[in-house]
């Protein structure tokens, strides 16, 4: 028996150490991305939720980071460490799914692009609410759960942790079915190559499965796993960095051509440029 708590002990150490050395490479990634995009690119509608998912990344990245240096320091973890990175992953997972359906939209129904149809500002104000809608919705389960220093209300507890869960999981059911119908309407239905962006979401559709429902999961379920599957938390946190470090790279693989060696301020261009481009109805694609 203390065998097996041993090799689980080990097990979460290994993971603890491989998330901290991903989330490090992942805040280099974000912190270019978020010069870049931030200084560098004009802001489109897609672009501006990869800014802000960016930033939601480096928060989420950061915290992880620095809870996991003061538990070395210390050799305990703080209780505020899964509510503090939880919040930035929740801003994250709802961002990819406004990106996802605003991909969906913009390739299934071409008019929705029409600059007459779509406010100018329309992506910018729904990342903000985002932004703004997420921290209670976090920070009140948490807080009457006993997340935050808190006693726990069981009650109080169950009602708004439930509600939570509910409303993640709608949140990931909705970026993994706007990814899975692009790839079917795409293949299936439409002879127009898929846009740029589109192809993203279908990439953040993939990682959000395998790599974001660990963590939606240990928040539902968090007691019950906790006493049964002690090693889930680091393996869900490690999953979780990957999905946030692997982005930057995505967009390189995005933007780079084969054969071609550019400087990367031109590869994150192509990648991540919005440039007015004619959508399946002949309309531009609109710029902030």
């Amino acid at each position: 028996m203390f065998s097996i708590f041993n090799i689980w002990g080990t097990f979460s150490n290994v993971l603890f150490y491989l998330s901290l050395v991903i989330s490090l490479a992942g805040l280099g990634g974000n912190t270019l991305l978020l010069w870049h995009l931030g200084l560098h690119i004009k802001k489109g509608p897609f672009n501006m939720y990869l800014l802000h998912l960016a930033a939601a990344d480096f928060l989420f990245l950061s915290c992880q980071v620095g809870f996991s240096i003061v538990e070395i320091a210390l050799g305990y973890e703080d209780t505020l460490h899964f509510p503090v990175i939880f919040l930035w992953f929740a801003v994250g997972l709802w961002l990819l799914a406004a990106f996802s359906v605003d991909c969906c939209l913009n390739y299934m129904f071409p008019s929705y692009c029409n600059l007459n149809c779509r406010p100018r500002h329309a992506s910018l104000v729904l990342c903000l609410l985002i932004w703004a809608l997420t921290m209670p919705a976090v920070l009140l389960p948490a807080n009457a759960c006993g997340l935050l220093y808190n006693g726990m209300s069981l009650l109080v507890c169950l009602r708004y942790h439930w509600t939570s869960v509910v409303w993640l999981g709608v949140l990931a059911s909705i970026a993994c079915g706007a990814s899975k119908l692009l790839l079917i309407y795409g293949s299936c239905c439409s002879s127009q190559p898929l846009p740029k962006f589109c192809k993203m979401a279908q990439c953040f559709g993939i990682l959000l499965f395998f790599c974001r429902l660990p963590m939606v999961v240990y928040w539902s379920l968090r007691p019950v796993i906790t006493f049964l599957l002690p090693f889930f938390l680091p393996l869900a946190t490690l999953l979780a960095c990957i999905d946030s470090s692997a982005k930057p790279l995505l967009y390189y693989m995005q933007g780079r051509q084969l054969r071609k060696k550019e400087p990367l301020q031109v590869v994150l261009n192509r990648a991540l440029g919005e440039e007015p481009q004619l959508s399946l109805g002949g309309l531009s694609l609109p710029m902030s």
